[in-house]
């Protein structure tokens, strides 16, 4: 696999999707959850993605239990959780998980892609990859990463 395009995912209410339909957009990718204290962070992210999202952007969410099982719900209770509580209206992916001999393919290339302190291991929720329009890893942020602080690096995605 040679970029986003490439891979297929579930969608969080259970559709087939292939992620080429983003072929052209700047996409953030985030392994989330909803009992972490980097959960609030979803405000920031539907923020960011309201932001942008009239200029080709979009936040891909995909949750993971792998980390402290602080996201112990299963798909209808995610999504309700994300509506109700931070109005979350990007994409939402059945969970998955992002590291390990079942991670989903597209987090072993993303991790492949980009590698963080820990190599490329993901080290906990909310770790987050933009990929540019050309379906190539732009770039890795922590988990500690605010979205409010990744304007920047999402308006110079865009503008190549």
């Amino acid at each position: 696999m040679t970029s986003l395009g490439d891979f297929k995912a579930t969608s969080i209410d259970g559709r087939a999707v292939d992620l080429g339909d983003y072929a052209g957009q700047v996409v953030l990718v985030v392994n989330t959850a909803s009992q972490c204290g980097f959960t609030p962070q979803y405000t920031g992210l539907q923020e960011l993605h309201d932001s942008y999202a009239d200029q080709g952007f979009t936040v891909l969410g995909f949750p993971c239990d792998q980390f402290g099982n602080q996201e112990p719900g299963d798909e209808a209770e995610i999504a309700s959780f994300c509506e109700r509580n931070f109005g979350v209206t990007f994409p939402l992916f059945a969970k998955v998980d992002v590291n390990g001999d079942e991670a989903h393919p597209l987090f072993g290339w993303l991790r492949e892609e980009k590698g963080g302190l820990l190599g490329s291991k993901i080290k906990w929720n909310f770790t987050k990859f933009l990929v540019g329009r050309d379906g190539q890893v732009v770039k890795r942020f922590s988990p500690t990463s605010a979205p409010e602080k990744l304007g920047g690096d999402v308006e110079k995605a865009l503008a190549v």
